[in-house]
């Protein structure tokens, strides 16, 4: 699967960055080599500035600023209650129908020197995370330790930012996500990739909701999963939200 845009003009571009792909270079994983920005700056035939991330494994709607003007007024935009970021996730279980979590987390730590700090002395930071249950199924399976196994599609709306935030905050909560290997459970993960054929963590940034940085006109960035993900929605009988 490969990027593709969603949106553009002369100020900045939208685009769908698939699962698997690095939004840019980075130290953590020096050897992969699909990576976002030098893609789509081929694409368009010109210099492109970073606004926000997403994680590897996520997939979804980003955007890029065609001007460090541009990229500044997106990103202040991000960093404030002006814009609307809303992910899909699938979590085990039946999560509650809606709620706020409230959690403050610890920055991670990618590095072995941030790594020996006991995890006492990282300061937490707020972490605000909203959420609305869309619909659920039961599976005749034997997943864990019970006759079936019960999953959530959860639409999360972020209030703030922090480094898998998301992922935390469902560990947090007792519905781990779907595919995620550091804060997920294997045994529902491996039944994922093995008997669903759907293996990578089942979070998606669904929808972004920012005001262009030049002409002042709201824009509505969407974009469905796609791939396993989406077949899984189908297979499971679920609708997508309403924008």
């Amino acid at each position: 699967m490969t990027p593709e845009l969603i949106f553009e003009d002369d100020h900045l571009i939208a685009a769908y960055k698939p699962e698997g792909w690095l939004v840019h270079r980075s130290d953590i994983d020096k050897h992969e080599d699909r990576i976002l920005l030098q893609y789509l700056r081929d694409l368009v035939g010109q210099h492109l500035y970073p606004v926000h991330r997403l994680d590897k494994p996520t997939s979804g709607v980003i955007v890029f600023g065609k001007s460090g003007d541009a990229a500044a007024k997106l990103q202040a935009q991000l960093d404030s209650d002006t814009s609307v970021k809303q992910y899909l996730a699938v979590c085990r279980g039946f999560c509650p129908e809606q709620g706020v979590i409230d959690h403050p987390l610890p920055p991670v730590a990618d590095f072995k020197h941030q790594r020996k700090r006991p995890k006492s002395e990282l300061p937490r930071q707020e972490a605000i995370t909203h959420f609305r249950r869309v619909d659920t199924v039961e599976l005749p399976f034997a997943v864990d330790r019970y006759p079936s196994s019960r999953y959530s599609l959860v639409q999360v709306e972020l209030v703030t930012g922090r480094r898998h935030q998301i992922r935390r905050h469902f560990k947090h909560l007792s519905h781990p996500l779907i595919g995620c290997p550091k804060y997920g459970k294997s045994t529902h993960n491996r039944f994922f990739a093995e008997q669903l054929h759907c293996a990578r963590l089942l979070l998606h940034a669904y929808r972004l909701s920012i005001q262009h940085p030049v002409l002042a006109e709201r824009l509505e960035l969407v974009a469905a999963p796609r791939g396993c993900f989406m077949s899984l929605i189908d297979q499971f009988g679920w609708q997508l939200p309403a924008n």
